[in-house]
């Protein structure tokens, strides 16, 4: 076995992601449950939940630079166990101070994780790179589309006191990818000395970057908004928990299978028609949704998982040509488009929460699916030459 999987280290980073983002996936469907067993508000509970995506996602630029700049694989090993540890100890919380405090260390370790993660698999690949991160993605949305489902069984049949016994899963991955995962070699460091006000200078001054920063946030809103408000919503019509979550599960899922297949429709369609496709269908997409929720439960759940697929098919294609851009920052630019877009998101679900709870949760989601279709048009400079830096 030794022999073997240090030659895969793509397979234990792929698992790790998968475990990883099960923690992730864990707090959206019961934060309603959540919260009526500590008294809070809906507009509270989504300032809570944007405090996990702010230090999940916002910081990952910043250990993105020292994931580039070391020789070490302490990032993936210390970031899973952060997040299986304090994620699972969430749910259990007495008071909201504690609640707090768990969801922002066990978002730490998942933004400790991800960059190093992201710049090991381009490392690591070594061929058909957009093809692997599709799968690494992929693995990812499938363990964010897991989390629901398992956290919100464990709050249904067994209660939120019982969530802690589900840190023992990462905990022991994160042990087995030390044994596994081989060192890395200072051969395959790019820029073993970056200095980081010049790093953060080139991906920020570069306008091909800003567009794809720019359009990973955009896709980012659709799925946070969505995963954040609709339990909510449902809670109100009175789902359990479980359903909830399996509803989630099909969202994030559908995500996933869209990351995966992402190459294969690059070549069928084009690059620029992948993105076109991701940021426009959304939001008549959305409409539907809005308008069969309370009648067709059946429909507007396959309206719901659609709009999962469509919106996560642009992801590795975005990873992999922000990479391209500037290859000596795989990990930091990985931080910004998997994490940062997701931190800038978690600013404004505050404010999104708050709005949601005054106006009503389907006119906001119905809003914000509308932003992309705005700023499609920007695409087409991603493919202009002169726009880079």
């Amino acid at each position: 076995m030794s022999k073997f999987y240090p030659k895969h280290p793509i397979l234990w980073l792929n698992q790790a992601h998968l475990i990883n983002d099960i923690y992730t996936g864990m707090l959206n469907p019961i934060m309603p449950f959540i919260a009526v067993k500590l008294g809070i508000t809906m507009a509270f509970a989504t300032v809570i939940m944007s405090l996990s995506h702010i230090f999940s996602s916002l910081l990952q630029p910043l250990f993105g630079f020292f994931a580039d700049n070391m020789v070490k694989r302490v990032f993936i090993f210390w970031g899973l166990i952060f997040t299986s540890i304090f994620i699972s100890l969430a749910p259990a919380s007495h008071d909201t101070l504690s609640l707090i405090f768990c969801i922002i260390f066990g978002s730490l370790g998942s933004s400790f994780f991800h960059p190093q993660a992201l710049g090991l698999v381009v490392k690591f690949a070594e061929n058909d790179k957009a093809k692997i991160m599709g799968i690494f993605i992929a693995m990812g949305s499938i363990g964010f589309s897991l989390g629901p489902v398992v956290s919100a069984y464990v709050t249904q049949f067994w209660g939120l006191s019982k969530m802690p016994y589900l840190c023992i899963l990462g905990i022991t991955t994160a042990l087995m990818m030390f044994f596994f995962v081989p060192k890395i070699s200072p051969a395959v460091c790019v820029s073993p000395n970056l200095k980081f006000n010049q790093a953060f200078c080139d991906i920020l001054q570069n306008k091909k970057l800003q567009i794809l920063i720019l359009i990973a946030i955009l896709k980012t809103l659709i799925t946070t908004s969505c995963s954040i408000l609709l339990p909510f919503l449902w809670k109100s019509m009175g789902y359990e928990p479980f359903y909830i979550g399996c509803i989630l599960f099909g969202f994030i899922f559908a995500g996933g299978i869209g990351s995966a297949l992402s190459r294969t429709f690059e070549q069928k369609v084009g690059t620029a028609n992948v993105f076109y496709i991701s940021m426009i269908s959304t939001f008549p997409l959305m409409i539907m949704f809005g308008l069969t929720y309370k009648t067709f439960s059946s429909i507007s759940t396959a309206i719901f998982i659609l709009i999962g697929f469509i919106t996560m098919l642009a992801q590795p294609v975005t990873m992999v040509m922000a990479q391209s851009v500037l290859p000596q920052y795989k990990s930091i630019i990985g931080g910004f488009i998997n994490g940062f877009s997701w931190g800038i998101v978690a600013i404004f679900m505050s404010a999104i929460g708050f709005i949601a709870q005054a106006k009503g949760i389907i006119p906001v989601l119905l809003a914000v699916s509308l932003v992309p279709v705005i700023f499609s048009g920007l695409v087409k400079f991603l493919f202009i030459t002169p726009v880079e830096k």
